[in-house]
């Protein structure tokens, strides 16, 4: 009997991903050492530091930012690795590749700027999932917690917003289902994100309790058609979010992860799905704060048919709890679905666990044609001709918002329409008042708003006196105006409407910046779609 408890208590081990930090100590690395040895772990979370994880953020500790993060990761990898009996299936959230965790590696497009991308241009959603794959390969990491199978239609949504394909269920889905195929098809196992669907949600799940009051009926219609259809497609695993369904859940506000009903019910029974089912990060205070008993929580995640606890922060004592309540089948179940896991990713033959190297060259020219494919037009009155024309008059003047004026779209503008500059950088280096007396001269100005934030924070963090601005130039001035980041800002500029020209271009990524002046001299055109329904002031 004393043997199937051990043997019993190494299978529970591999349902426990504990986060693991980049930028830890000697000390939590050899914490995290012993973890892997005395409890047989499955696998790890990594992120980049302490100060930045799930919650952790609202300690406001500084993020420290280091140049050899993924050197560092690669080393840390093989030495967790080595400790352990059982390899470990190394996870990662790389959404937008590497570049989300670690600096200094590639990073591709937001989801939602490949969202604006045709439905005819998929195939640039599959190559991203691939070159994100390799990079994540060549790091030694196997499993990718994404990406988001959630509909963005809540312009209001705190965390999911700029990270959704957008609110079109089919292009969600299907651009979700790309992106898997490119991961799967170099070895990488994928993750749809946050079932039942947390785009229709104000709150931010690291900190409290969304509530979703649909019924099955329309989430059968809307947020659980992208995960049926990564289903049929075969999708490696499948994450559950914080957040509540009472009308999954006998009317109940429990949260998605801890409901047997949402799992067992509807995503086992009802929608066939038998692939690896994760919780989402258990340290976040939705669900985090119910139970005080240490292992409690973790016994309920995987009594609720969570096969992997991600983040879990009481290994031991999650451990014994599931040994003392859950039946050997429950738990061969699980083990099982982990095992064909490792097995899919090749880790439990002996390798060196990583291979490749990053390829900059490969992501930016993949960035290029995506920055080509996405750019938006919103309005266009003759834009580029009034530009050239006020030009010839020298009453052209150009305005960047929140970056110098050395920018890629400035210096790409300038072969052509080479002209007075200005640049507002930010309130304690730069004098709005000044500027607006400078422009006062001018007739026609092409604004580049670089957006700070991709979240919709603070007003995505632009001034109050940036918007007071950009209000007063736009009823005064003929504006064409550039917007480099997340579309949702767009509302927020009062008389837009009045703008001569409009186009949304997502990233500010170089290459987008080279696209958009070379679009404007060309007045070539725009093919990508709003991914997000916006009403113009």
């Amino acid at each position: 009997m004393k043997i199937t408890t051990q043997g019993l208590e190494k299978k529970i081990g591999q349902f426990f991903f504990p986060a693991v930090f980049i930028n830890d100590t000697e000390e939590n690395i050899q914490e995290t050492e012993r973890l892997i040895k005395e409890h047989n772990i499955g696998g790890l979370t990594f992120f980049h530091s302490r100060a930045s994880a799930a919650t952790n953020y609202e300690s406001k500790n500084k993020v420290v930012f280091n140049d050899d993060s993924y050197q560092k990761i690669k080393d840390l990898i093989i030495r967790y690795q080595k400790a352990a009996s059982t390899p470990l299936l190394i996870s990662i959230d790389a959404e937008w590749g590497l570049a989300m965790r670690i600096e200094k590696t590639p990073q591709y497009p937001y989801a939602i700027t490949l969202g604006a991308l045709p439905e005819n241009k998929a195939e640039l959603v599959y190559q991203v999932g691939k070159q994100i794959g390799l990079d994540l390969k060549s790091a030694g990491i196997h499993y990718n917690l994404s990406p988001l199978a959630d509909i963005n239609n809540n312009p209001n949504n705190p965390v999911i917003g700029y990270r959704s394909f957008g609110e079109h269920k089919e292009k969600v889905a299907n651009f979700a289902v790309e992106y898997l195929k490119g991961m799967s098809e170099v070895g990488i196992l994928g993750c749809l994100k946050h079932f039942p669907g947390h785009g229709n949600t104000n709150v931010d799940s690291h900190l409290g309790l969304p509530v979703l009051n649909e019924t099955l009926e329309e989430l059968l219609e809307n947020e659980l058609y992208p995960f049926i259809k990564g289903i049929e497609n075969n999708v490696d695993s499948i994450m559950i979010g914080h957040l509540a369904v009472p009308s999954l859940n006998e009317g109940k506000n429990t949260s998605a992860t801890l409901s047997k009903p949402i799992i067992e019910t509807l995503l086992r029974q009802q929608l066939g799905y038998d692939g690896l089912v994760i919780s989402d990060a258990l340290n976040m205070h939705s669900v985090s704060k119910l139970y005080e008993t240490k292992g409690e929580l973790e016994w309920e995640a995987f009594n609720a048919g969570n096969d992997i606890l991600c983040f879990a922060e009481n290994v031991p004592e999650g451990i014994e709890a599931i040994l003392k309540n859950a039946s050997p089948e429950r738990i061969e179940e699980s083990f099982n679905r982990i095992m064909k896991a490792k097995q899919k990713v090749g880790i439990l033959t002996p390798n060196d666990f990583t291979s490749g190297e990053l390829n900059f060259e490969k992501a930016s020219a993949l960035n290029l044609e995506i920055a080509q494919n996405s750019i938006t037009k919103i309005i266009d009155h003759s834009s580029s001709q009034t530009a050239f024309e006020a030009h010839k008059n020298n009453k052209l003047v150009k305005l960047s918002l929140y970056k110098n004026t050395e920018n890629t779209f400035f210096k790409t503008l300038n072969s052509e329409l080479h002209s007075p500059e200005f640049a507002f950088e930010n309130l304690a280096n730069s004098d709005i008042k000044a500027i607006e007396k400078e422009l006062e001269n001018f007739d026609t100005i092409i604004i580049s708003l670089f957006v700070p934030k991709a979240k919709p924070l603070n007003n995505f963090d632009v001034d109050n006196e940036v918007f007071a601005l950009l209000s007063n130039l736009l009823q005064n001035k003929k504006c064409i105006l550039y917007v480099f980041g997340n579309p949702y800002v767009l509302p927020l500029i009062s008389h837009l409407k009045k703008a001569i020209g409009l186009f949304e271009v997502y990233q500010d990524f170089t290459e987008f910046q080279k696209v958009a002046g070379i679009q404007f001299l060309e007045n070539s055109s725009c093919p990508g779609n709003l991914p997000v329904n916006i009403e113009l002031q």
